[in-house]
């Protein structure tokens, strides 16, 4: 595998980036109090004999702050979906009205705001060691091109540094979601 540093440098933000998106999409997961279609995302639904993501049989809408519309394209699938989102566990009560379901977000007690908080310090300390993981995995890859005469002492020292500043651009942007959410989840 001869590789050069900048697609190794590529490769290295590309993986990084991926991390980033991966919390962004857990943390819009954590339910706020404010109503969001994505709050529903994690929602398999019994259909046709196997289990379906919700956004493949129903399209989901927020016409409120405090309410998703669910509406079932297929009538027949309106009581599995109401049962899915129940059993959930999102501490969610969705209310049929034929193939419409719609899905009141409660306000958010004390308790449930500390409880999200922790969940979202979770998220964001596996992405930390995700990135973590990845400027391992670049440094080793410089030790071997040292090794194999493909780069210098001095170039590989360089291009450590620049993994490390990488790695700790994208901690910084991983916070930087993690403090936005923490604001997010206690505003009342």
């Amino acid at each position: 595998m001869a590789q050069d540093f900048p697609s190794l440098k590529k490769e290295l933000q590309h993986k990084m980036d991926s991390t980033l998106d991966v919390v962004k999409k857990e943390f819009a997961g954590l339910r706020t109090g404010r109503a969001s279609a994505a709050l529903l995302d994690p929602v398999q639904v019994e259909a046709y004999g196997a289990l379906t993501p919700l956004n493949q049989v129903a399209s989901v809408s927020v016409p409120e702050p405090r309410m998703i519309s669910v509406s079932v394209w297929d009538k027949g699938l309106a009581k599995s979906v109401e049962k899915a989102i129940r059993e959930a566990n999102l501490g969610l009560n969705p209310m049929s009205d034929g193939s419409l379901i719609r899905v009141p977000i409660p306000p958010l007690t004390a308790e449930r705001r500390t409880e999200l908080t922790k969940i979202a310090h979770k998220y964001a300390e596996q992405a930390r060691v995700a990135v973590r993981n990845v400027r391992r995995d670049g440094n080793e890859a410089l030790k071997k091109m040292e090794k194999d005469h493909k780069i210098s002492q001095d170039e590989h020292k360089r291009f450590h540094d620049e993994v490390q500043k990488m790695t700790d651009q994208m901690v910084g942007k991983i916070d930087d979601a993690l403090k936005h959410k923490e604001q997010e989840i206690t505003q009342v």
